[in-house]
């Protein structure tokens, strides 16, 4: 198994009382052993973030993620990642990956988004009005192709062991079509990477870190429930807990 991307923890988590249920992902409360683990991380975070030429106390925060997972042996350790991308393009080796394959279909997402910047290109070149009207609607057309095209390749395990895609784990919700970047968040990122790996979750927590976000309040290492425009579809199919998300439904 793959093991380079479970932090062991460095505290003694021997007289902690950990549950055997994964907690809510969008209750307010957290775990202690998840408190434990994000607090690791956050060091880690502070030591590596230093190599990526990025301030977090100047520039906008991110939010982040942890899992505390139990092993095959039945040993505890915690998976790490962040929402989205490291900003300035930085990459960490720690960290748990996009579910996307960026080579996927011969690099299609690279391809696609060169396509649209070339169009981007001729529009703003083109004193037509015509021609512009046309290249706007090809560009609007391409995107929309590209994006969905992109959300069939975001692929979810759940807990039964089936696998679904962005599209069809929308399609089955009430949320309607999925939101640019759904699946990109830490929780479903971290969830996956444990399902593939035959690691049980045991705890999740996520966490800002950095500068306040000027259009949604945030502060530094403060926790947060999942996002539920982007992440309860997803999570609801993963995690296939009935239980669980009827009492997420009475928290709000």
């Amino acid at each position: 198994m793959d093991k380079q991307l479970i932090f062991n923890f460095k505290t003694d988590i021997s007289t902690i009382n950990i549950s055997a249920k994964l907690n809510n992902p969008f209750g307010s409360s957290i775990p202690i052993i998840a408190s434990i683990a994000a607090k690791e991380f956050q060091q880690f975070i502070r030591s590596e973030s230093q190599l990526w030429k990025y301030d977090f106390s100047k520039q906008r925060g991110k939010m982040f993620g942890i899992l505390v997972v139990q092993k095959e042996d039945n040993t505890f350790g915690y998976l790490g990642t962040i929402s989205g991308k490291i900003p300035g393009h930085a990459t960490c080796s720690k960290f748990i990956p996009s579910i996307f394959d960026d080579s996927a279909d011969d690099f299609f997402i690279n391809k696609g988004m060169k396509e649209l910047t070339e169009l981007g290109s001729k529009i703003s070149a083109s004193n037509n009005q015509a021609e512009i009207i046309s290249l706007k609607e090809t560009r609007k057309q391409k995107s929309f192709a590209l994006q969905e095209q992109l959300f069939e390749n975001y692929k979810f395990l759940n807990l039964l062991g089936e696998e679904k895609n962005v599209l069809q784990i929308f399609k089955s919700s009430l949320h309607g079509n999925p939101p640019s970047a759904a699946g990109e968040c830490a929780a479903p990122k971290l969830l996956q990477y444990a399902m593939q790996r035959q690691l049980k979750p045991i705890a999740l927590a996520e966490f800002w870190w950095g500068k306040s976000n000027e259009n949604i309040e945030r502060e530094h290492k403060v926790f947060y429930p999942a996002c539920k425009n982007k992440c309860r579809p997803i999570l609801e199919y993963m995690l296939d807990d009935t239980e669980l998300f009827n009492q997420a439904n009475i928290d709000g």
